[in-house]
């Protein structure tokens, strides 16, 4: 029986000399694999809509295994994504979080909702930085971390000047910074960004203008709170990092 879904292109692998196994989170069915039949060659009608990143509608014969892709009408390529190395860096980094973050057919709208937003935001030239730390946030509740970020999380104080502390799990605020005497010092401003990116709805972002400084306050914290928390060692976070440091490089 053939079904059709809405999905993204997370992941390819070739098999044999001109197939392709094509991994796609969907709408309907969250993540699942199917084998595209001739998809490496040039003039096959898989061949584009197969390609990292490709947002479309999938039409697919579903079984207990791997399924086959049918047919795929393309709704996004995601251009400027794959037209630049330093967006498909961030692309890729976004991707493979949730691919590792997610069981196989365990269906999530939100995720879904999340992910595609994430790369179509920034195909369309909004900052990559900010929207991979939103999406980094939002995925710590999928990982079964729950930050706290509306209180301290040692006395649940709502005012004062705050840290975050690995160690307490959240937001610490200035009269209980003995309890982590490794906490992160933070800026007001990023401890806003910190919640708003938590918190907010992906789909009502507008203009946002970030400092530099904020944004390497906001790095040092998510990765440090992953790098802790998360048990994820991701190839496409260290070619990220690399790319970062050539651009570095560059400027």
């Amino acid at each position: 029986m053939l079904e059709k879904c809405e999905g993204i292109v997370i992941r390819t692998a070739n098999y044999g000399e001109s197939n392709k196994i094509v991994t796609l989170y969907t709408r309907e069915w969250g993540k699942v694999g199917m084998m595209a039949r001739g998809a490496k060659k040039p003039n096959s009608r898989l061949s584009a809509v197969t390609q990292p990143f490709t947002y479309g509608y999938f039409l697919m014969q579903r079984g207990s295994g791997l399924g086959t892709m049918q047919q795929g009408e393309m709704i996004s390529s995601m251009r400027s994504i794959k037209e630049d190395i330093f967006l498909t860096a961030y692309a890729a980094y976004i991707v493979e979080l949730l691919d590792r973050s997610v069981e196989d057919r365990k269906p999530n709208p939100f995720l879904f909702e999340l992910l595609f937003q994430s790369l179509n935001l920034i195909n369309e030239g909004y900052d990559p930085d900010i929207i991979m730390n939103i999406f980094e946030m939002k995925m710590l509740n999928t990982l079964g971390l729950y930050p706290v970020l509306n209180q301290c999380t040692v006395c649940g104080s709502t005012d004062g000047h705050f840290s975050f502390s690995i160690r307490e799990g959240g937001l610490i605020c200035h009269r209980c910074l003995e309890k982590d005497p490794y906490h992160y010092k933070l800026s007001p401003a990023a401890v806003r960004l910190l919640r708003l990116f938590y918190y907010f709805d992906l789909s009502r972002l507008g203009d946002i203008s970030v400092k530099e400084e904020t944004k390497a306050e906001l790095k040092k914290i998510i990765t440090a709170y992953y790098d802790e928390n998360s048990g994820l060692n991701l190839k496409s976070k260290k070619f990220l990092n690399q790319m970062e440091k050539f651009d570095g490089f560059l400027k």
